[in-house]
Formats: structure tokens, C-alpha cells, sequence
């Protein structure tokens, strides 16, 4: 039954009128895929005799075994961000005399077979096999650490499933569980319980007593078994139905028309933000990224990477431009043909999305500029960066948006799907990310860092002085690219 499930998969994708554009997506994210993964095998490859080189005086398994709980915590975060859960069309299955247990079986071992999985093994497996050639351990006992180390792999997996169909349209629920992490990195800070140390020691006690694999093994089959109950009670052909609307408070944003003609337009968008999941997703996310920061100014390795606060820079106040601007203007696919029909001019739509941008940029800068307690510098290379994002990031988002002509589903989650991507998505982040780290490096090469922040802010503002130049630009490629969009929507219904 499986074989029949993947064949039907496998020609409901060839089959499909998006079939080359969304083979050359998947293509260009497997070699994404294989770039990571190379990488986690290089780890799994290496990781032993550095640590045994840093810890000359104790076995690197019992280094590595410290480190479980941090891998672990993490791999719930990015599975929850990009992971998708496995999609497929039930309702004909459904209809036929096919056992609802196979069809759920079948959904959650899919899952087993996807890259976020691969990665941990390619780590520790290597590591394992490093361990036994120097005689540190028995094979049983790196065999049962191996089984218990997947099991770990596999309970992440299942968990996430449950994390994304519970919270993934819903993230305000998952702030008591970021607050008990918190709390957890706060006991941990100061030493006054350390659950790295209790996870570690865990698994140093499995490595004496290798029968306690069968904790883990029991963990994720009850994980599992949850996320069987769960979906058999709502594999149903009813279980889409909605049930009792509640009544919402709204805005009409009436403080939005002292910006006169394209005041509609953006009263259009920031009710699409507030009311839909995917662009309320974007919204929540942009905030949460204004903490990009935290990672990188307080470590003093990236004092040695200059180049890279510019790349902090331009995401920092440029998030919403880059999460948004990407699906410009497919976040209107469901009614673009509309406004296409209509007496409307197609400079104030545009109009109305860059004035958007500028505001977004500005909100961004604006919050992020507690950062200068890191340094004067920090604070002058979020500037520039703000300044290039409005001058350059915005018509470059706005121009590349004319080849986007993937749908949007408005009810589908945000983190984690592919919906609507295409090749277009990943070319906008080439002038808006790299081109200016390349200009800044160069004049920070041959001057220094405050002439480069200069060379990127001006170059910024050259772009905002031109701006009626580059949207007339604008406006003719999506009016000769006008049908192409409307065809490509439809498509994708």
C-alpha cells in the first residue's frame, strides 16, 4: 500500500501544470540540502580528534554526551521553522476502501525520510565509529548509544509534528514553553542546575548500562502512537468543516488616509497582515528576527569578520522587506486578476507596497537602535544598512517581483512551507544581502569601516533620489508581464 501511495504522489507531482518550476525548486534546495549535509559529515568526521585534542584528559563521548541536550533543543527550533509537515490529498483515499491506519502510517513515516534527519546521524555515526577504532568502547555499547542517539533523532521528528499542528498557526501558545526554556538557559547560566550536564550524564549511564536504550526506544514510540491518536481522530471527510465563527475587533486603519491615494491600497495590506495566518507569520517573525543581533554582537570571534555585521545590518532592518517583499504580489493572487481588471493604476499599487517597505525599515532601525551599547560602529552600520534598504533593497524587491508568479494559500502557516516559492524568491536576496557585504568589504579593504558604512549609505540614498526612475521601470515590466502573473495564479489554484 505504501509503493501505491508514493506512485500516487509521484505522478500527481509530473503531472502537475507547475511541474518544471517546481522541479527546479526542488532541485536547487536538494543542492542546498547536499551542501549541508556535507558539512554535518565533515563535523562527524573531525569532531573526535578535536576534542580530544582540547580535552586531552577525558574521553571525547563523555564531551559529546554534554552537548545532547543543546543539539536537541535546537533541532526542535529549526525542524519547527522549516520542517513541513507531509502533505497529501485524503479525501479521494477516503472514499475508497482504504483503512484510515494506513493512511495515517504512511504520513508519519514520510516524515522519517526527510534531510532534518539526516543530519544528526551524519555526525554521530562518523563519531561512533571513531570511538570504537580507538578502543574506548565496545561495539554493543556505541551500537546501543547509536540506537539511542537515532531514537533521540526520530523523538525530535515526531515531536515537531505535534509542536507545528498545535502551535504552528498559533504562536502566541508557545510562549510558556519558551519561557520554561529560558528559565532552564537562566538555572544553566548560573549554575544552579544544569540540565546539559543531567542529559550528558544520562547518556553516560547508557554507555554502563546499554539495556537502558530501551528509554529512549520507548519515548518515541509513544511519541508516535500520540501523533497516531491525533490524527485518527480527525481524519475525517468533515474534519475541514469550520465550526462556530467568533466574533473579531478590527480597524479600518482610518489614520491611513492622510496618505492620500495609496492609503486604500495600504489599509488593504495591514488588514491581510493582521487577519491572515501565513502574513501574520511574517509579521511575528520580523520581530523576532529584530534579535538577530544578540547572536553574533557579544561573541568577539566575528571581530575578525567585520563584513559580517553588514550582512546582521541589512537583515536586522530589513526582515519584513526580505519575508514580505519576497511574495509581492502574490500576497493578492486570490483577487490580483481583480485588481488587474479594474480602473486602478498600477504605480499606486506599487506605490503603496514601498511605502510599506519604508515604514517596515524604519520600525526596524528604530527598535534596533539599543544596539549601539555593542559600539558606535554597530550602530552607524545598522544605519547605512537602513538607508540602502530603502534606497536600493525596496525597487530591487519590487522589480524582481514581476517574475513571481507562484499563489499564495493566505490560511496555510508560515514557518516551514514552501508554498509559493520559486526560483525568483532566492534571486531577491542576491542585491539585497550580498551585493552591499561585497561593497562594504571592498571599501573597508583599501579605507576603513566608517568610509564603507559612508559608501553604503550613499549609495542608498542615490536610490531613494531615483526612485520615480526606477518604479516607472517597475511599473512597465509587471504591465508587459501583466497576463503572465494572471495565468501563473490561476495555475496554481
Amino acid at each position: 500500500m505504501f509503493k501505491h501511495f508514493l506512485t500516487l504522489e509521484w505522478k500527481a507531482f509530473t503531472r502537475s501544470a507547475t511541474f518544471g518550476r517546481s522541479l527546479a525548486l526542488k532541485i536547487f534546495i536538494a543542492f542546498i540540502a547536499i551542501y549541508f549535509l556535507s558539512m554535518a559529515l565533515f563535523i562527524g568526521i573531525t569532531i573526535y580528534p578535536i576534542l580530544k585534542e582540547i580535552f586531552p584528559k577525558q574521553e571525547p563521548i563523555y564531551i559529546f554526551n554534554n552537548f545532547i541536550a543543546i543539539w536537541f533543543l535546537w533541532e526542535l527550533i529549526i525542524r519547527f521553522m522549516f520542517q513541513s509537515l507531509p502533505v497529501m490529498d485524503i479525501k479521494p483515499l477516503l472514499t475508497n476502501n482504504i483503512h484510515r491506519s494506513k493512511i495515517i502510517h504512511y504520513l508519519l513515516l514520510k516524515t522519517i525520510l526527510h534531510p532534518f534527519n539526516l543530519f544528526a546521524p551524519l555526525i554521530f555515526v562518523p563519531f561512533g565509529m571513531w570511538v570504537i577504532t580507538s578502543n574506548d568502547c565496545s561495539f554493543l555499547t556505541i551500537f546501543c548509544w547509536w540506537v539511542a542517539m537515532f531514537s533521540f533523532v526520530f523523538l525530535a521528528n515526531f515531536t515537531n509534528f505535534i509542536l507545528i499542528k498545535k502551535f504552528g498557526e498559533n504562536l502566541k501558545g508557545l510562549l510558556p514553553y519558551a519561557g520554561s526554556i529560558v528559565i532552564f538557559i537562566l538555572l544553566e547560566y548560573f549554575e544552579i542546575f544544569s540540565i546539559t550536564k543531567f542529559i550528558g550524564q544520562s547518556f553516560n549511564l547508557l554507555l554502563s548500562y546499554p539495556f537502558l536504550v530501551i528509554i529512549p526506544i520507548v519515548l518515541t514510540i509513544g511519541i508516535y502512537i500520540l501523533n497516531f491518536n491525533s490524527l485518527s481522530k480527525n481524519l475525517h471527510l468533515n474534519s475541514t468543516f469550520r465550526g462556530k465563527t467568533q466574533k473579531i475587533k478590527t480597524s479600518d486603519f482610518q489614520w491611513l488616509k492622510r496618505f492620500g491615494n495609496i492609503a486604500t491600497f495600504l489599509q488593504l495590506d495591514l488588514k491581510l497582515i493582521w487577519r491572515n495566518k501565513r502574513s501574520k507569520s511574517v509579521f511575528w517573525t520580523s520581530l523576532i528576527f529584530i534579535f538577530y543581533g544578540l547572536i553574533f554582537y557579544p561573541n568577539p570571534s566575528f571581530e575578525n569578520m567585520p563584513f559580517f555585521l553588514v550582512f546582521v545590518g541589512i537583515f536586522t532592518t530589513g526582515v519584513f522587506l526580505i519575508n514580505f517583499g519576497q511574495f509581492v504580489p502574490a500576497w493578492d493572487s486570490a483577487y490580483y486578476p481583480m485588481l488587474m481588471a479594474q480602473n486602478i493604476p498600477l504605480r499606486q499599487y506599487l506605490n503603496s507596497k514601498a511605502v510599506l517597505f519604508y515604514f517596515s525599515i524604519i520600525v526596524l532601525f528604530i527598535i534596533s537602535t539599543p544596539y549601539i551599547y555593542f559600539g558606535k560602529h554597530i550602530f552607524i552600520i545598522n544605519t547605512s544598512c537602513a538607508i540602502y534598504n530603502i534606497g536600493i533593497g525596496v525597487p530591487s524587491v519590487l522589480f524582481l517581483g514581476a517574475y513571481n508568479k507562484k499563489r499564495i494559500d493566505l490560511e496555510k502557516r508560515g514557518f516551514g512551507s514552501y508554498q509559493g516559492m520559486g526560483i525568483t524568491q532566492w534571486i531577491i536576496s542576491l542585491p539585497i544581502l550580498l551585493i552591499p557585504i561585497i561593497l562594504w568589504s571592498i571599501a573597508y579593504y583599501f579605507f576603513n569601516d566608517m568610509i564603507a558604512s559612508a559608501v553604503i549609505a550613499l549609495i542608498g540614498i542615490m536610490g531613494f533620489i531615483l526612485r520615480n526612475y526606477f518604479m516607472n521601470i517597475i511599473v512597465k515590466k509587471y504591465k508587459s508581464r501583466k497576463y503572465i502573473t494572471i495565468n501563473g495564479f490561476k495555475e496554481n489554484q
